[in-house]
């Protein structure tokens, strides 16, 4: 028996004298028992408010009984597709089946299935016809609501309504499954509990909701693009727990999945709280013949400081979850735990991150989002920092030096993603310097994403020339302390606004730069974000202008075939783009051309020529045609 584990086989519930659990819960990840997965921290909440709770990790979804095997709760099921999305998890950009899962033991592809929190909720329901089914999870709460689905290119029902579930806890849901456990326990039906924030669910009769907002119908959004991207825009305008309205989404036959307002951001109180519950802090042993779980050995020697991002990147789905306010942790909770990792045998000095979303975010964006809550249509950073952006580093500062100072640690890593435009806009240079002196591993990974103005603003990303700022900055930092520390910049190809002649300018910056990325991010269309929404629409919902969207495979081809311009296998590809692109003249032996002509082809490196004039989208969009490509 394994009494820091919660139960996970008859066995389990027999030598612990557990007649019936309170809750099953249902996970496509194998069972780790530390806050960095989303079951752990549920299901230990739980327990901590005396609930007894059993965990059933990636039961075999063709067979019913596969769910059954701890018995009928006594208050329902939970239901988690795991720490990501069930397509991201098995599929490439390309739609490529992936080699791996790092959340399955053995790092074994294949152990759940796609659309996971719709599979399992129909299992569960197949078993136990009237049992309450509360879902969670980021694949649940990013698709609450109807949404396109990229790896079927469809425009799919909210996962509420295809998975036969009754609720969904969605965003970070520690506050709400305790009130819908309570309520549960208290004995009010599960139809009955509409009323608890942080949670969705279904009716036909919405005549009760105070204030709602009606969104444009299912089959309205499915006939028109331009509702869906006006549906979305009105749901990004409501995921503030000050502000937000009621949310109600018609579907055929009278029914509305209804939204509740989110959950207000946990305190710091209640952040160390959630921190110090008794984690085992790894895998289930009955892994370790398996090999274990690879996911592990990313995040067991790192801190999680605090959660929520106002950084408002448009393809980060980070607003729809964990919300814009940022949350912390107290420096005595993080200490705390940085202790337990210093005494595992397995520690070698090293804390491999201190962070969250956004490691240098350790405070609200400005001091009226604890009242007021965030601005519906102003964000924090975007298109430039607010004039009430509070700026000040000195707290997480004072948290790495603790840390640094403790007994036994060598090194305070900070591999988070660091937002450099609010680096930049802290006028005391003294947390860049230390970052700088202590806390880089060799080189710093930022994120760019593009270096150009019109496809950086459908990003929500700073433009260009502030980043440029931030590498001198880092640069002459690096030569006054004597250090030679790179910076390894992510950048993203095939964004919503990336037409080839900007694909074609990110890889003149490159040349410029000496750099050619080992990897390259084509943009991966994922539910509930922004940049998904005009991928789908080809429309910003900001503003409801029209985005040039790349989505035939070849011309996503080429544009990150540019970014990696040397590589000999991307010749062909690179060539032909520059063609379209009318940028012929980077084709030959001069010092700024990408590639050399092919052997015998003749190259006039000065002079302009036909291949040189802009080539409109739609001449593009004729090869391809003529190529035989789906446009």
């Amino acid at each position: 028996m394994n009494q820091d584990f919660l139960p996970i086989s008859p066995q389990d519930l027999q030598e612990r004298g557990i007649s019936q659990l309170d809750f099953v819960y249902v996970i496509g990840d194998a069972y780790v028992d530390h806050p960095s997965f989303g079951h752990a921290i549920i299901s230990r909440v739980l327990e901590a408010h005396g609930y007894q709770v059993g965990i059933i990790s990636q039961p075999d979804w063709k067979d019913p009984a596969s769910v059954t095997v701890l018995g009928r709760p006594r208050l329902g099921f939970l239901v988690s597709a795991g720490n990501m999305d069930s397509c991201v998890n098995h599929y490439s950009v390309s739609r490529k089946r992936r080699s791996s899962d790092a959340y399955t033991p053995g790092g074994v592809m294949g152990k759940r299935p796609d659309h996971a929190s719709a599979v399992y909720g129909n299992l569960i329901r197949r078993a136990y016809r009237d049992i309450p089914i509360i879902l969670g999870g980021i694949e649940a709460s990013l698709r609450r609501m109807a949404h396109y689905d990229y790896w079927t290119d469809r425009f799919k029902r909210s996962v509420l309504l295809d998975s036969q579930a009754d609720l969904i806890s969605y965003g970070m849901g520690e506050r709400s499954i305790v009130e819908i456990a309570d309520a549960l326990a208290s004995g009010i039906s599960i139809r009955d509990v509409t009323f608890i924030p942080g949670t969705m669910y279904r009716t036909k009769d919405i005549s009760g909701l105070y204030e709602p907002v009606i969104l444009p119908s299912y089959e309205a959004m499915k006939a028109d693009k331009a509702l869906y991207a006006k549906s979305f825009a009105i749901q990004n305008e409501n995921t503030d727990s000050c502000t937000g309205k009621p949310l109600a989404e018609e579907y055929p036959g009278g029914v509305y999945v209804v939204q509740n307002p989110p959950q207000p951001p946990l305190s710091t109180e209640e952040m160390d709280a959630v921190y110090a519950l008794p984690y085992a802090r790894t895998y289930h042993p009955s892994y370790e013949k398996l090999g274990g779980v690879p996911a592990i050995s990313e995040i067991k020697f790192s801190l999680i400081s605090n959660r929520g991002c106002f950084g408002g990147c448009s393809f980060c789905a980070l607003t729809f979850h964990q919300g814009r306010t940022v949350q912390t942790r107290s420096h005595e909770s993080i200490l705390e735990e940085a202790g337990l990792l210093i005494k595992d045998p397995e520690f070698k000095g090293y804390i491999h991150d201190v962070g969250g979303p956004t490691a240098n975010f350790r405070h609200p964006s400005c001091q009226k989002q604890l009242t007021l809550g965030v601005c519906k249509n102003r964000q924090c950073l975007f298109p430039s920092p607010c004039k009430n952006l509070y700026v000040d580093h000195s707290d997480y500062l004072e948290l790495l030096r603790k840390l640094r100072a403790l007994p036994g640690v060598k090194k305070v890593f900070v591999r988070s993603g660091i937002r450099f435009d609010y680096l930049l806009a802290d006028r005391d240079d003294e947390f860049f310097r230390e970052l700088v002196e202590h806390h880089i591993s060799g080189q710093l990974k930022v994120a760019p994403e593009h270096i150009s103005d019109p496809v950086l603003r459908c990003m929500g990303k700073p433009e260009n020339a502030v980043y440029n700022r931030f590498v001198e900055k880092y640069k002459k930092l690096n030569r006054d302390m004597g250090k030679n520390q790179f910076l390894v910049p992510y950048l993203m190809s095939s964004h919503p606004g990336s037409t080839l002649k900007e694909a074609v300018e990110l890889a003149e910056y490159l040349r410029d730069l000496g750099y050619m990325p080992e990897q390259v991010q084509d943009f991966y269309p994922t539910p509930s974000t922004l940049s998904t929404v005009m991928y789908y629409t080809g429309l910003d919902p900001r503003n409801m202008k029209p985005v040039y969207v790349c989505r035939n495979p070849h011309e996503k081809a080429m544009q990150r075939a540019l970014i990696q311009y040397r590589n000999p296998k991307n010749y062909d590809l690179v060539r032909e783009a520059l063609i379209l692109a009318g940028r012929g003249d980077l084709i030959g032996f001069g010092k700024k051309c990408l590639i050399r002509p092919k052997k015998g082809e003749q190259v006039k490196d000065k002079e302009k020529t036909s291949a040189q004039r802009p080539v409109k989208h739609k001449t593009i969009r004729n090869v391809h045609k003529k190529k035989g490509n789906k446009v």
